[in-house]
């Protein structure tokens, strides 16, 4: 599939919400191409292997496809299947595997560069989601190979002396995972407590593993260096260094800022950092380029989501048509 001189809309990010615009443009009759610089939902794809979503198969459904699990709330790989059946339903527009470089005005429409080739458009939405650019830590050996911020499997992990930094969903999650399959877990917790928002399935499991002293736990306190061998742990009374394999940093993730830089998306200069958007066409100020899905509360991750950010492509398309 090959990019086309020109479109209507340009939609940059294949994941759920990027394939609902391009459905929606296909409804209109417009011309359009959705550029994914990974794999197919690749966000979704970096998640867990046994991930399980907290949301029910009804609310990820797009598109009028039927998404059917085995239980109440599907798992990765069911929703990995579920949106490859949407994108093969709808024949959708889709080219994978091709990361935008740049976005210049240019008559009255956007010109766009990618490693793949170049294009034109007259429209632009942005859904690039955020689960593909984790929080760096910003500290000495955080660029050391036995470090990770994305987590798969526990089998790496059996037998090994593993930190997981962080003390959310996600943290506990990897500790609990790894710990059950034989690794040596230590948690480093900035705050004096798990995070009070913690699946309420998993934060007593947590503790009371803390508590027993299965899993440890180091609470107010900082990984300040990380080196082959050992981790360096600044705690309230002293610093700390103990002996590690891995380390595993669960501190969250943030929108892709160096992309929208590269577009030249206005970001507001608050502790949001949310791309500038009108809330009712949810378009930016750069003239025919909206923003769409979980990227429109910047570094508030945990305010939308897919089931809430799924009617977002229909209020766009609705404002791209009535212009074009």
């Amino acid at each position: 599939m090959h990019l086309l001189e020109t479109y209507d809309l340009v939609i940059i990010g294949g994941g759920p919400i990027g394939l609902t615009c391009g459905i929606e443009a296909q409804k209109k009759g417009l011309s359009y191409i959705i550029l994914e610089k990974g794999v197919l939902v690749n966000s979704l794809y970096n998640f867990p292997e046994q991930m399980t979503f907290f949301s029910t198969s009804k609310l990820l459904e797009i598109g009028g496809v039927p998404f059917i699990s085995h239980t109440d709330k599907p798992t990765r790989k069911e929703a990995l299947e579920y949106y490859r059946r949407v994108q093969e339903s709808w024949h959708l527009n889709l080219k994978l595997y091709t990361e935008v470089s740049s976005m210049t005005p240019k008559n009255n429409g956007y010109h766009i560069a990618t490693n793949k080739g170049d294009t034109f458009t007259k429209s632009v939405v942005i859904c690039t989601g955020f689960y593909d650019t984790p929080r760096a830590l910003n500290i000495p050996g955080e660029d050391l190979p036995k470090v990770t911020h994305f987590y798969n499997s526990p089998h790496p992990y059996v037998g090994q002396k593993i930190v997981v930094i962080g003390a959310a969903n996600s943290a506990c999650d990897v500790a609990l995972e790894t710990y059950y399959k034989g690794a040596d877990v230590t948690m480093v917790i900035r705050k004096s407590e798990i995070y009070p928002k913690t699946k309420y399935w998993i934060k007593p499991n947590i503790e009371n593993r803390i508590k027993e002293g299965a899993i440890k736990a180091y609470f107010e306190s900082d990984v300040v260096e990380i080196k082959k061998d050992t981790v360096v742990i600044q705690t309230p009374e002293r610093i700390v260094e103990i002996e590690n394999d891995f380390v595993l940093a669960m501190i969250g993730y943030k929108p892709n800022y160096n992309l929208f830089e590269k577009l030249g998306l206005p970001i507001t200069d608050d502790a949001t950092k949310v791309p500038i958007h009108n809330q009712n066409t949810l378009e930016t100020p750069l003239k025919n380029v909206y923003v769409a899905g979980v990227i429109n509360a910047g570094l508030q991750t945990s305010k939308l989501f897919i089931e809430n950010t799924r009617e977002h492509a229909a209020i766009i398309l609705e404002d791209i048509d009535s212009k074009l």
